[in-house]
């Protein structure tokens, strides 16, 4: 009876009343009391743990001094008394709990008696009081704190000797645990992992003797440190090879454990693959298990026509033979995988057996994205051999022939796309005919949306997904489709009104505006009204639908999409839209703390996604309504963006609604569109008045440079940071005060920093014994993704410098030495190129002060002019031609100086080719500044006829407008060197002119167009000289020059 009402006061509204303190009390009391009830007794327990890790700091120290001791000394006490196994375990955990909070900053115990507890009880008779210890220093491997060295030798010995206990098997299972527990809480404690090295086979004999006593928590533990810290596998890393191998191939146990024991060889792939690459044999045996794991599959007499598709079970050897297969292609490369496992999936496609052919055709799917490379060249083989499969007798092979077909589509995308569209196309198509088994022909469905989602121009008709997939892709080819579809269609939005067809209304109205984007506003002009008033009565029955409705998301990308057709006309529908748009991106997602005991109750099933944060916790966040969140952010960006000034009315809430999703770190999608938001926010504020637009910067400005300072993800960051910068450059001068510039540099000098910083230990990873070609791309995607985030420092202090011009120099100069480090002769080749991309930002905007800073960048420009790298030639040459344009007299010397440089390289036999364009072609634009701004530092008539006979330039746009300004020029002032005797030099200009017009070189909106237009008028008016030039022109150039007239 006492335990029933405790239990009722435990779950009552009354346990939440009591206070902290005394809540303490209580629970101890209820734990004590053996003559309660066991689950309230559990339940006390259960609660007086999280009490401690929830709130520890709240009630603890509130407590007077004797009745800390009292609850220490209790617990304690209460272990030895206790016999209940399951309850001692939870009592451990509490004073785990305990001991954790109990060690200060600095690291000192103050609960020394635990330890004392611990080396008694370890050493005891009584093997309860030996689990009780171990079970303690499991859940808190730090519990000797700063004294953790001084006690290191006792901590190995008492581990060892447990190990070796071969009469208590628990005792055993238990030290292994605490061994790995410890080994994973010291994980950048090298010296310390080298040291308990030697504890590693004890661990390996553990996880094989307890997978035989149905106990996989040493194996999960082996997993964790793969994970974690596998280079502590290293001295032994064959044997836990070959036991992981040899339990994961022994049916006699669970499939959970079999699983696992290929987790660890999987994990290594990931972790320590150049580690596990050096053991190839291992890697060869393990193929074939993942393939035998995926053959086991069950007969299902009602497989090909269910009606509820339900997805896979998720925990079958199948699924995760497959996981590990495309985990493993990934993490050790194509090189090495698809020789091991080519011969095996050609076996299995010929076996008689189904079960095989259905997993060879998965396997081809699992490797596609870890084989890309090594695939592309057979792919044509591949693809002829798989759709035999579409073909197969079984169902279920045909089903795994249309997962091949739809996953190659996406990982080989789009070359696959161009290549097989036609083979591929007519295959599916008719696999979609097999009206007796409903799945197959979903997934030849599916396997088409794979396939179309990346595809250029295709045109097909077929179910409503697919439809909108083709349209999407097919843009106004799919026109002459139209009318076909659009009728059916609007009639399903109009009738499909039960609750089992919301989805299929949902996609129909997907399809429809995906349809009205591909054909364009002309088209589809003449269903534009019926399909608005369509969406409006959905709109307005918004109310009625569950928050779950899948209409929801569709409706809403919908409504951008309308956008994006209708363009200004959209305007008046936003007061309709806004509503349910504003509430789906409001979405809060329900987040929790857990310790591993209470995530370990809440299924998967629930929705729930965790990260382990260690001591035994983990974050959890239920991702319901997360996907939506992000699409409903991305389309108040694309009314923005469509709008433009015709959004300024949902500004200011849209701003508030943005700016603290940038600490929105539970989705990316959602991170990456908000950072987008902001400069385009600020262009629609901008009708509003200076003031308006002044106020809601204030408002991003702070968030945003924070978030450049605490985002980890470097693609999120890198939109971060450009978004930033364009930001500047809407606002301009002012927009930043003395504390933004300071926080602003200490961000950006930290980011040079960790970007020299991750160089150097780029360096020591190529001088590591596991050190391999795959380690070195793997180095190069790191690489990669430091020098974008380079390249946004440089965006950010270009926009910076282009609106404050020279008075910002005196803050810049904190970063100086880190900029001049980046163009030093021996740093990689983008380095030196941003280097000097920020050098040149400063002479073009800060000038003439900048010559100020010629001491350390002059030279190494002069000398980069001619580098290998294009990319450095480029950002140099550019350098001097803003040196010419802008620089001001105290750059004349280096001018000259340059010029021969310049020509140099515009003269090499390779200037032209692809890579080398660019730079050569901001060599000659380089030359043109001198001649235009700094005419004195060079002989000009001597340098106009070889400059003429390098135009005209097209890849660089914005130089093509510098150079062709400059030839109008010219030949406005009539410049004899350039028109030539009696204007002999006019039929080539008109070449030149023709050219340019042909690459596009100049935009027609662009004065200089109308300049050449002009040219070529005057010539027009002097019949010979007109004659003469047109007729040296090719049909393109004619062409070109009747273009030029038409649009200037």
């Amino acid at each position: 009876m006492l335990g029933l009402c405790l239990g009722n006061l435990l779950v009552s509204e009354t346990y939440e009343n009591i206070p902290g303190q005394s809540k303490i009390t209580f629970l101890l009391q209820a734990i004590r009391n053996t003559a309660a009830a066991e689950e309230a007794r559990q339940m006390a327990a259960v609660l007086l743990r999280r009490l401690l890790s929830s709130a520890f700091e709240e009630v603890y120290p509130a407590l007077s001094p004797d009745d800390q001791t009292s609850i220490k000394s209790g617990l304690l006490l209460i272990i030895q008394l206790e016999t209940q196994s399951s309850m001692r375990k939870k009592i451990c955990d509490i004073v785990a709990e305990l001991a954790r909070n109990l060690i200060d900053e600095d690291g000192n115990n103050q609960w020394p008696e635990v330890l004392k507890f611990l080396f008694d009880s370890v050493s005891s008779q009584n093997v309860g009081l030996r689990e009780a210890a171990l079970h303690i220093f499991w859940n808190f491997p730090g519990i000797f704190g700063n004294q953790q060295q001084h006690y290191l030798e006792v901590i190995k010995r008492m581990l060892v000797q447990c190990m070796q206990d071969q009469e208590h098997p628990s005792i055993k299972t238990l030290s292994a645990r605490a061994a790995a527990a410890f080994v994973l809480a010291n994980e950048h404690n090298l010296p310390l992992l080298k040291h308990f090295a030697d504890l590693l086979p004890g661990i390996l004999q553990a996880v094989n003797d307890s997978c035989y006593q149905n106990d996989d928590s040493v194996l999960k533990s082996l997993v964790e440190i793969a994970d974690s810290v596998p280079k502590y596998l290293r001295p032994h890393l064959e044997p836990t090879l070959q036991l992981s191998l040899k339990l994961c191939a022994d049916a006699s146990l669970s499939n959970m454990q079999r699983q696992l024991a290929l987790e660890v060889i999987v994990t290594l792939s990931e972790t320590a693959a150049a580690m596990l690459r050096r053991h190839t044999n291992i890697v060869a045996q393990a193929i074939p298990q993942m393939l035998a794991m995926m053959v086991d599959l069950e007969e299902d007499e009602d497989w090909a026509n269910a009606d509820e598709l339900e997805d896979d079970d998720f925990d079958s050897n199948a699924v995760a033979g497959e996981s590990a297969l495309d985990r493993m292609a990934c993490g050790l490369g194509g090189k090495l995988v698809l020789p091991m496992i080519k011969e095996h999936i050609m076996q299995m496609l010929q076996n008689p057996d189904w079960k095989y052919r259905h997993a060879g055709l998965m396997a081809l799917s699992a490797i596609g994205e870890g084989c890309h490379q090594q695939m592309e060249g057979i792919l044509n083989e591949i693809v002829n051999f798989v759709l035999l499969f579409l073909q197969d007798p079984h169902p279920r092979v045909r089903y795994a022939a249309c997962n091949a077909i739809g996953q190659m589509a996406t990982d080989f995308a789009p070359g696959f796309q161009k290549k097989f569209h036609e083979k591929v196309i007519a295959a599916l198509l008719q696999t979609m005919e097999d009206q007796g088994n409903q799945r197959v022909q979903a997934h030849a469905a599916a396997a088409l949306i794979n396939f179309t989602e990346d595809c250029t121009k295709l045109v097909l008709e077929q179910v409503v997904t697919s439809i909108a997939s083709v349209a999407d892709t097919a843009e106004e080819k799919f026109v002459p489709y139209y009318d076909l579809f659009m009728p059916s269609l609007k009639h399903i939005v109009e009738n499909a009104v039960q609750k089992e067809l919301r989805l299929l209304r949902g996609k129909t109205i997907e399809c429809i505006s995906l349809i009205g984007l591909a054909v364009g506003k002309e088209k589809f002009m003449q269903d534009a009204s019926d399909v608005m008033q369509l969406l409006l009565k959905t709109q307005t029955d918004f109310s009625d639908l569950e928050d779950d409705d899948p209409q929801i998301s569709y409706m809403i990308s919908a409504w951008a999409r309308m956008c994006k057709i209708l363009g200004k006309e959209f305007q008046q529908y936003l007061p309709v839209v806004m509503g349910p748009l504003m509430k789906t991106a409001s979405i809060k997602p329900e987040v929790a703390l857990l310790d591993t005991q209470d995530m370990e109750n809440m299924s998967d099933d629930d929705g729930w996604e965790f990260v382990n944060l260690g001591d035994q916790q983990s974050f959890g966040i239920k991702t319901a309504g997360l996907e939506e969140k992000a699409t409903a952010c991305q389309m108040l960006v694309c009314y923005a963006k469509e709008l433009k000034e015709g959004f300024v009315e949902y500004t200011e809430q849209v701003v508030k609604l943005m700016v603290p999703l940038l600490k929105f770190y539970f989705h990316d999608d959602i991170l990456l569109t908000n950072s987008t938001s902001m400069p385009l926010l600020l262009e629609c504020a901008r009708v509003r008045g200076p003031e308006y637009l002044t106020q809601m910067w204030h408002f991003m400005c702070d968030a945003l440079i924070k978030a450049i300072g605490t985002e980890p993800d470097s693609d999120v960051l890198s939109e971060i940071m450009h978004s930033f910068a364009k930001c500047i450059e809407v606002m301009g001068d002012g927009c930043l005060n003395n504390e933004h510039f300071e926080e602003l540099g200490g961000i950006l000098k930290g980011k040079l920093e960790e970007h020299f910083k991750n160089q150097e230990l780029r360096q020591v990873k190529r001088q590591d014994e596991d050190y391999d070609e795959q380690v070195e791309e793997s180095l190069q995607d790191e690489d990669d993704s430091d020098v974008y985030i380079l390249t946004k420092v440089s965006d950010i202090l270009h926009s910076i410098f282009s609106s404050y011009k020279e008075k910002v120099l005196p803050w810049f100069e904190r970063l100086l030495p880190l900029i001049v480090n980046l163009i030093c002769p021996h740093r990689p080749w983008p380095d030196r190129q941003w280097g000097l991309c920020i050098f040149d930002d400063i002479v073009e905007h800060c000038s003439p002060s900048s010559f100020k800073y010629a001491e350390y960048f002059l030279r190494p420009m002069l000398q980069s002019i001619c580098d290998n790298s294009p990319e450095v030639r480029q950002a140099a040459a550019y350098g001097v031609g803003v040196m010419a344009q802008f620089g001001g007299d105290s750059y004349r010397p280096f001018c000259t100086e340059a010029l021969p440089l310049l020509v140099r390289v515009i003269q090499s036999p390779d200037a032209k080719t692809k890579e080398n364009v660019n730079a050569t072609e901001n060599c000659i634009s380089a030359v043109g500044k001198i001649m235009k701004f700094k005419p004195d530092c060079v002989n000009v008539e001597e340098v106009l006829p070889h400059w003429l006979s390098w135009l005209p330039l097209h890849e660089d746009k914005e130089e093509a407008v510098h150079t062709f300004n400059y030839l109008c020029d010219l030949i406005e002032s009539n410049n004899p060197v350039v028109l030539g005797p009696n204007n002999s030099n006019l039929p080539r200009i008109f070449g030149i002119i023709a050219d340019g017009e042909i690459h596009e070189a100049i935009k027609h909106e662009d004065p200089c167009t109308k300049r050449l237009a002009n040219v070529v008028r005057q010539v027009q008016t002097s019949g010979g000289l007109w004659t003469e030039c047109v007729s040296q022109l090719n049909a393109d150039q004619q062409a070109a020059i009747q273009e030029l007239l038409n649009s200037a």
